[in-house]
């Protein structure tokens, strides 16, 4: 057996050609999406990723508005910044690039953001809302998770899916998000023991753990999908997940790739999150006419 490779890249230009034509709509109706992003110190990685994130938001016709300030920087200064992006209706997301440096708060920084604004998805008022299936926005990653399955016509229900990582922005919300669906979670992390005695039963296996080649081809069921979010850099500079990938896709049915599988997804649903706020606000304002 040969896995089917998912590609994230069609499938986010798929979603952005979507949210394009949405974000045209509010435009026109005079709502214009509004992204802003908070950038702290020089970190050479986010730098990157914050200019990935605001290209990706004039491509699909997203405001974007970006702020950074220096590492020393007092964390008030930044609480005051976004404070006021709270309060400024033309702003619709706000999300804060971690990581952050070492003196800065961040639960206090990330609860700072307006909840209706928190288009990460990292505000408690969010992760909480993800244990009854009411968040009002779905973190990014894990999100994009679920649309690659759905685009795929993974069945989730009543799966066995297990989650090797524990973290609050991908693993937790991710198997919350999959149980939701009618999946049997289990969630594996850095103390579990046997992990392959875990693996080797799941039909759908996401592994968000940060480890190359954790995941090898004896720890896979025959037949399963295997979600690779992993991202790590070699010494030699190449990119690999946590998937020993040429040999886990031999027994795979479908495998994500690193790079261009997860990856994409994760910038495509901050997009589909700053949308579906301003449409918030449109329908609010529309109903407060009424």
């Amino acid at each position: 057996m040969t896995a089917k490779l998912v590609d994230g890249v069609a499938v986010a230009a798929k979603i952005r050609s979507e949210l394009k034509e949405r974000a045209s709509r509010l435009t026109a109706a005079g709502e214009q999406p509004g992204l802003a992003v908070i950038m702290v110190g020089n970190n050479a990685a986010s730098a990157v990723y914050v200019r990935n994130k605001i290209r990706a938001c004039h491509e699909v016709g997203i405001r974007s508005s970006r702020f950074d300030f220096p590492a020393d920087v007092d964390p008030a200064e930044v609480l005051t910044r976004i404070q006021a992006l709270n309060a400024d209706p033309a702003v619709h997301g706000i999300l804060v690039q971690l990581p952050l440096p070492p003196h800065f708060p961040i639960p206090l920084l990330l609860q700072a953001i307006s909840a209706e604004k928190d288009v990460d998805g990292f505000h408690l008022y969010n992760v909480g809302g993800l244990v009854i299936g009411d968040t009002v926005f779905p973190p990014c990653t894990p999100y994009g998770v679920v649309k690659l399955l759905e685009h795929e016509g993974v069945e989730i229900e009543g799966k066995n899916v297990v989650v090797v990582g524990a973290s609050n922005i991908v693993g937790k919300p991710m198997a919350l998000m999959l149980m939701q669906r009618e999946a049997t979670v289990c969630i594996c992390h850095a103390k579990t023991r046997d992990l392959a005695q875990f693996t080797i039963l799941a039909d759908i296996l996401v592994v968000a753990a940060g480890k190359p080649n954790l995941i090898v081809p004896q720890m896979v069921k025959t037949g399963a999908v295997v979600i690779d979010v992993g991202i790590n850099r070699l010494p030699d500079g190449k990119l690999v997940g946590d998937v020993d990938f040429a040999g886990v896709s031999q027994k795979a049915s479908l495998i994500t790739p690193v790079p261009g599988g997860v990856g994409p997804m994760t910038i495509t649903m901050l997009l589909a999150n700053t949308i579906g706020s301003a449409e918030r606000r449109l329908a609010g304002a529309n109903r407060s006419a009424a």
